[in-house]
């Protein structure tokens, strides 16, 4: 058959490459923030307009790629006719909002928190919430000494609503020693204070794993695999975006953390060197951390579209290779690398 209407022909090629639907226009809102008059989209939070106008609001369990979750509550502020103050991070604003971010209501507030936290948890690798502490004046000690740490793994075996009753003495504490069960990275607790990040990372707003969840309540809260195994026969793929959102180092590279135990982890001698990953064509950009001519530890921007920070197992930990340098080989460490 020679009719050519037999044949498959293919479509038309478009003229020009598509394009990314067009954000939606949606109408302004104004609203007052510490006297200011501020016009915001609809759909904003509190959280937007105080960024648009330049105030500095503490945040520490927010993060602009993952859903608020509302449990650290320092980002609180005073919305005129609310009874209680408001998370700004996830309260959307409305027409006629009047907001007070710097009253003596929401001081005393972020002052207490932080001094809950500074009482309770280990944020010695945690310096921008030091530095709120530091801006609020807080005064961790009048809660007592800390408590003694608890032995290993003795927090994972708290019954829920089974708990001790504060003598007042002491400061009870998270403090506990860190869980090294994989060659990849270490879950340190005693730095954790259940902001949620690594919970929604490695849910639905990143990694669909579910390998981690929040067992316990109240003081007795932690973050555990299902059934408290070890990491090793949980559901972890180890991506490692957990770690790239924790904000107190709970969760760090294993060579982070031995060079830091070691007296070796010096980020002023560190270099980053932005990438993009070669083992697959997805093309996600991989910031590399190297000390000393060696690679410490792999990042990503989250403000790259592809990847929002997000890497799988062999772009955040699959480095080694680049750095097996044989020892035995004449050539010295800077001439190789040159």
């Amino acid at each position: 058959m020679s009719d050519s209407s037999y044949w498959f022909k293919p479509p038309p090629r478009p003229s020009q490459i598509p394009m990314r639907p067009a954000e939606p226009i949606n109408p302004l809102v104004e609203i007052s923030i510490d006297g200011e008059k501020v016009a915001i989209p609809t759909g904003s939070t509190i959280l937007d307009a105080c960024k648009k106008i330049g105030l500095d609001t503490p945040t520490i369990c927010y993060q602009d790629t993952l859903t608020p979750v509302n449990v650290c509550r320092v980002c609180v502020v005073e919305l005129e006719g609310s009874r209680i103050l408001v998370p700004s991070c996830s309260r959307k604003v409305e027409p006629g909002m009047v907001i007070q971010t710097d009253s003596e209501r929401v001081r005393h507030s972020r002052k207490m928190v932080l001094e809950f936290l500074e009482s309770s948890v280990d944020l010695s690798t945690s310096p921008q919430i030091l530095m709120q502490a530091k801006r609020y004046q807080t005064d961790p000690s009048r809660y007592g000494d800390p408590a003694p740490p608890a032995a290993q793994n003795e927090r994972d075996h708290h019954h829920a609503g089974h708990h001790e009753i504060p003598t007042g003495a002491q400061a009870l504490t998270v403090a506990q020693p860190p869980k090294v069960d994989n060659s990849l990275y270490v879950r340190d607790y005693a730095k954790c204070l259940l902001c949620y990040k690594c919970v929604e990372a490695c849910g639905t707003d990143a990694q669909n794993t579910f390998a981690i969840a929040v067992a316990g309540r109240g003081f007795d809260g932690r973050i555990s695999t299902e059934f408290n195994n070890p990491l090793t026969d949980s559901a972890c793929v180890y991506c490692g975006n957990c770690i790239a959102v924790c904000p107190t180092g709970a969760l760090s590279f294993k060579s982070e953390f031995d060079m830091r135990k070691a007296g070796s982890w010096d980020e002023s001698a560190q270099t980053q060197t932005d990438t993009i990953c070669s083992y697959c064509g997805v093309g996600c950009t991989l910031t590399l951390h190297v000390q000393e001519n060696k690679i410490v530890k792999v990042t990503s921007p989250f403000d790259q579209e592809i990847t929002e920070g997000n890497l799988c197992i062999k772009g955040r930990f699959g480095y080694t290779h680049v750095q097996n340098i044989d020892e035995t080989n004449p050539l010295s460490t800077e001439e190789v690398s040159h």
